[in-house]
């Protein structure tokens, strides 16, 4: 099957750590044995406007066309204001990019396009569809339901893609849930999958050291510069663990590629995620996977496979602190219980099961 692939984020030349989770999808497909492109839409800026937030990095001096790994890219630009507060000039945009785009495959036709985000470029996928006359699929990875549908600029943009789309994809059930509630009646829930290669699966370790006299690798898994993922509540729980006798170190990851992600992982003594919001996130899976214990403020899906001590309802520190001394303390005996809906057979089969269906 011939699949273009439309998304907001996709690894960059100039950051290759921005939007893995969509190019894990890609290689899955590609796995599958299908043929994919990706077509990668980029806003307008100057390099100064990239600070504005983490994911924009390398975005303005980005190339047009790339390969990532096998995979072909297409980086076309489109203009924007920031916030959206005339969501017109960037619908018009991506419009008019579909000529672009029809350029750059030079004849190759797709069967079936997948939509990665919905604002803005589920405009450029809902148009390319029905262009060429092919479903589409749009995939909503957490920003478009969270925030995007209670934005009155682009909110009713974002419902009225969704439900023009033949199917949506929703990678939790909370974002399931929000669908529901839109009247969003061609959905279902697909997670993404852990990529973690086979070099860096481990077993869970225990801690061994001295108690509370030891210097403690505490992973922070995200750019603290991303409001959302709440870094300064990690910080406070670092204090925190240092009040107790720990020698508290916290390590960020800020544009890594993915082997160095992992690495980190492997190294570090427990993870913490103190995110405002998450779909996922896919984060502690990955730590899991490496070996690593999570402890986790109760977000996203994660009570559905973090032990109970390790989950921290509210946004305290010292409820936090106390989780990963419980997580220090634990004998991880046996593997990392996950359930099998997040196994890489059961999603592979679920996209295979998607896609056969849509063609039928």
């Amino acid at each position: 099957m011939r699949i273009l692939v439309v998304s907001l984020l996709y690894p960059l030349p100039t950051n290759v750590a921005r939007g893995t989770f969509v190019s894990d999808n890609v290689e899955l497909l590609r796995a599958q044995g299908h043929e994919v492109k990706v077509i990668n839409p980029l806003p307008r800026m100057l390099k100064y406007q990239e600070s504005r937030r983490s994911t924009l990095t390398g975005v303005a001096k980005a190339p047009v066309k790339f390969q990532h790994g096998e995979v072909e890219v297409f980086a076309p630009r489109f203009w924007g204001l920031p916030g959206y507060p005339y969501p017109s000039i960037t619908t018009g945009s991506m419009k008019r990019i579909g000529k672009k785009v029809s350029n750059w495959l030079n004849g190759w036709q797709p069967q079936i396009i997948i939509c990665h985000t919905i604002w803005p470029v589920a405009e450029l996928a809902n148009r390319l569809a029905r262009q060429m006359n092919i479903p589409w699929i749009a995939v909503v990875h957490g920003h478009d339901f969270d925030v995007g549908l209670q934005d009155s600029n682009i909110g009713p943009h974002i419902s009225r893609l969704a439900k023009e789309a033949n199917q949506v994809v929703t990678v939790s059930q909370r974002l399931a849930d929000i669908a529901e509630q839109e009247q969003i009646s061609n959905h279902t829930i697909i997670r993404c999958h852990t990529a973690v290669e086979e070099e860096w699966l481990t077993e869970p370790k225990n801690w061994r050291g001295r108690w509370r006299k030891e210097k403690l690798d505490v992973l922070f898994p995200a750019d603290p510069r991303r409001p959302e993922k709440n870094h300064y509540l990690a910080l406070q729980t670092g204090e925190e663990l240092e009040s107790r006798g720990w020698i508290v170190g916290i390590t960020t990851l800020r544009q890594q590629p993915r082997t160095i992600v992992w690495d980190r992982m492997l190294v570090a003594d427990v993870t913490l995620i103190t995110s405002l919001r998450e779909s996922g996130p896919l984060v502690a899976r990955e730590s899991l996977s490496c070996g690593t214990p999570v402890v986790s403020v109760n977000v996203g899906d994660v009570k559905n496979y973090l032990e109970d001590f390790c989950l921290v309802d509210d946004y305290d520190s010292i409820k936090l602190a106390d989780s990963i001394e419980q997580a220090l303390q634990y004998d991880w005996e046996k593997k990392f219980d996950t359930p099998e809906s997040y196994s890489f057979d059961y999603i592979n089969n679920q996209w295979l099961s998607l896609l056969s269906s849509l063609l039928e």
